[in-house]
């Protein structure tokens, strides 16, 4: 028995080594998404295409790589044993979104023009005993009413998304903590990733954000590490409510 405990101290992390490359021109792909789905940790494709990521039989790593559809691959025992292995990406035809951009009619006057450039302001609300900076709710009179009344609502939107689903928000709480994946979702506005890691569709992501009382301009805007840490925020502070409201119980 005592030698089980030793061999299981000694027991050392896997790895699995790749490169990934263009189907169409076999050109190396430099700066892919890699992350590890199952153990939460992620990295990214070198110069010559090449990675490597922590990982063991049967977890599934999701590539993702701008202008290109995102693939998701099986680790196998026989990858894990042979070491390097090629994955090959498809290049997707890009489209471009129509944008709407409304002409402002300068007069050449300083303080005349000023007023014609939009202002969007979104205040924070904090809230005693708990640990974030607030809630964005915007400046209309009853800002304050919708902070307090959408978390303070054990029925709404977001008690129905936590309490359902334990594993994904622990899951969120390791990419808060894995520093790879913090850089790579820095630089990414798609939501793609944290879809496929929280198990959400796009319209669930942004409301989860919306019910923590963020405003659309925020939602529109903020990068994917933004949301992650938002929806972190208020994943934390349901757990204190959801306790709280328990003891009162």
């Amino acid at each position: 028995m005592f030698g089980n405990v030793i061999a299981q101290d000694d027991e050392k992390p896997t790895y699995v080594q790749g490169i990934i490359v263009s189907s169409s021109t076999s050109e190396v792909l430099e700066r892919v998404n890699i992350v590890n789905l199952n153990q939460v940790v992620g990295t990214s494709t070198d110069t010559d295409g090449k990675f490597e990521i922590k990982a063991k039989a049967n977890d599934t790593l999701h590539l993702s790589y701008l202008g290109y559809k995102s693939i998701k691959v099986r680790v196998t025992n026989d990858w894990l044993k042979f070491g390097e292995t090629t994955i090959e990406m498809t290049e997707l035809a890009l489209a471009l979104e129509e944008v709407v951009v409304t002409q402002l009619k300068l007069t050449g006057y300083l303080e005349v023009d000023m007023k014609q450039v939009p202002i969007i302001s979104n205040n924070r609300y904090s809230i005693s005993g708990l640990p974030n900076s607030g809630y964005e709710a915007g400046k209309s009179p009853n800002a304050i009413n919708k902070a307090l009344g959408a978390i303070f609502n054990p029925a709404d939107f977001l008690y129905n998304m936590f309490g359902k689903k334990p594993r994904e928000m622990k899951k969120l709480r390791q990419m808060k903590k894995d520093d790879e994946i913090r850089n790579l979702l820095a630089s990414r506005f798609d939501r793609e990733m944290l879809m496929v890691l929280l198990q959400v569709d796009r319209f669930d992501l942004d409301e989860i954000v919306n019910q923590c009382n963020y405003s659309k301009d925020f939602i529109q805007t903020a990068n994917d590490l933004q949301i992650l840490d938002a929806i972190s925020e208020c994943y934390e502070e349901y757990k204190v409510l959801s306790r709280n409201k328990k003891r009162k119980s």
